[in-house]
Order: C-alpha cells, then structure tokens, then sequence
C-alpha cells in the first residue's frame, strides 16, 4: 500500500478543485455500477424499505437556493417521536451548550440545519427500516452511537462535515438490515460470518447471497437519494486495502477511516476486543487522518459520555 500520510491528501488539507472532479467521477461510477446491480441477479429479490414521504419532502425543502426553514420545523413537528428525537439530540453533551432547548425552532438553531436533517433522517430510518433478528440485536441502538462518534470525530479533523459522517454511521450497516428481512437464510450467514477467521464477513455473505451489506446498503442510500459521499462510502467501508488510492477523492477516505476508528472506540467502549478490520488497518487510518495514540486515547475518555448517552 501507498505510504498515505505521505503520498496523498489528508483530512486536514483543502479539497484542490481537481479532487471534486475525481469525487464527481468515482461517485458517479459506483452509482452507475450499483444501478446496473439493482436491475439483476439477487437485488431483484431484496425487498428495499421504501423512500419516506417525509424525507422527500425534507430534501425537497434543503435542496431550495434558501432552505425552507419553516418547511423544516414543520415536518419535524409533524412527528412527536421525531421532535422528541431532535430535542434529545440538541440536548446531548455533544451540542448541549448554555440552557437546555425546549422547542423546535431552538433545537434547530442549536444543531444547525444540516445537522438537524441529519438526525430526522436517522429516526425516519429507524421507523423504515424494522429489525427484529436477535441476531441484529440493538441494531439502532448500535448505529446511533456510531453516527455519534462520527459526529465527534468530525468536529476533531478540520474539512470533515458532521452531518455527513453522522448519516454514514447511521447507515454504514443498513444493508444487514435489509438482507435479514429478504435473504433466505443471512441469519446463519451472520453467525457464520462472526465466526469465520479464514475470510472475511462480506466474502462470507456473498458466497451464500452473491452480494453483500455494503452493496444492499449503498442502494439503500441511493435509493434515498443521499449524498454521494454517503453512498460511495457506505459501498467501500469494508473494502478498506483502497484507502489511500488516488482514484477515490480525499473526503471517501476521510469517511473509511474515520468510519474504522469509531468503531473501535465503540468497541472499546463496551469492553470488546478489536475486531480484525482495525488490527489490519488501524495504522493505515491512523496515519492517513494524522492522529497520534495520545490524541486517540484522549478521544476515548472524552467520547464515553457521549456514546452513554447515545
């Protein structure tokens, strides 16, 4: 591999305009390949959770010139559990500053309008998307804190959008999801793929379904109509051998390994031994977003109240 805190970008530099021609071209041809993927062979037997009315219209309402603001405070009004959703969230110890909100409008000036979208997506999802597989166990639960620890890790590296690495977290495993409810069964697949030490957990899925999670989950994501980024990230974040490859633009490796690190401080959060992707990877994450051990295990101790409130 390319020695990456060297040889390419890192978090901490500006986009250089011919690295938005290279997003624009790699993110349009993993959507080509993943629209070819959706017309044949085993997508045509995944049942896709259907595109949310209210998300339609909350993207319809961000994509204005001037955002509809009041469009906004509506739809998350129009839900108590979505409103209870945003109020949470702006009260969290990640946003909390000064008096806790109490309203709408006051959660969305705290969060921001991007931030905002970002959590009514998330409680959209989960009401979408059902998950009753024991074997999925506090699957929401589980993407929510991840989605916070990538919102912490956002604000720590300059050029990362919150909002963005917030709705990869919440969506990186979207697929297993989608599969358990459609793929005869993923549910031993699961098992086995946990089990497995001689491949890894999507070659385990694709030689019993011939697809993946990262494949249904990145259809997914496009299928509600997300950001590019979300998308192509979603679709390589176990294909983490390419970080660093100067055909896929900075801001998808940012996600990658942003993604990789918040997982195993979920992991260390809960006791758990680190998983085969970050003993294989970690110094390639590490060194690519430029973060020390010290400022890791710092991140550690400052994240824990933030994921026991997830």
């Amino acid at each position: 591999m390319t020695d990456t805190a060297t040889a390419t970008p890192t978090a901490t530099a500006a986009p250089a305009k011919d690295s938005q021609a290279k997003l624009s071209a790699f993110a349009t041809s993993v959507i080509e390949v993943l629209d070819q993927l959706r017309k044949s062979g085993p997508m045509q037997n995944i049942v896709f959770p259907p595109y949310p009315e209210l998300l339609a219209r909350l993207q319809t309402a961000l994509a204005e010139t001037e955002p509809d603001l009041n469009e906004v405070s509506r739809i998350a009004s129009s839900d108590v559990g979505m409103s209870l959703a945003l109020l949470k969230a702006a009260n969290s110890p990640l946003y909390a500053a000064g008096q806790p909100v109490q309203t709408i409008g006051q959660a969305l000036n705290r969060l921001g309008l991007d931030q905002t979208a970002a959590v009514m997506t998330g409680f959209l999802a989960q009401r979408a998307i059902k998950v009753n597989s024991p074997h999925l166990a506090r699957f929401w639960e589980r993407a929510g804190k991840r989605a916070t620890a990538l919102a912490y890790l956002a604000q720590k590296l300059p050029g990362m959008s919150p909002d963005i690495a917030y709705t990869y977290g919440l969506f990186c495993h979207v697929g297993m999801a989608v599969m358990v409810q459609s793929c005869k069964g993923y549910t031993g697949t699961l098992v086995e793929a946990m089990a497995r030490k001689d491949r890894s957990f999507v070659a385990t899925e694709n030689a019993n379904h011939k697809t993946d999670h990262a494949v249904v989950g990145a259809l997914v994501a496009r299928a509600w109509r997300m950001h590019p980024l979300v998308i192509a990230s979603i679709r390589l974040h176990h294909d983490l051998g390419s970080l660093g490859e100067s055909r896929i633009d900075s801001d998808i490796h940012n996600l990658l390994a942003a993604g990789l690190i918040a997982d195993h401080l979920m992991r260390e959060h809960e006791g758990l031994e680190p998983d085969a992707d970050w003993k294989t990877y970690c110094e390639a994450a590490l060194a690519w977003l430029q973060i020390t051990a010290d400022e890791l295990a710092g991140w550690q101790v400052e994240l824990g109240d933030f994921l026991d409130q997830a």
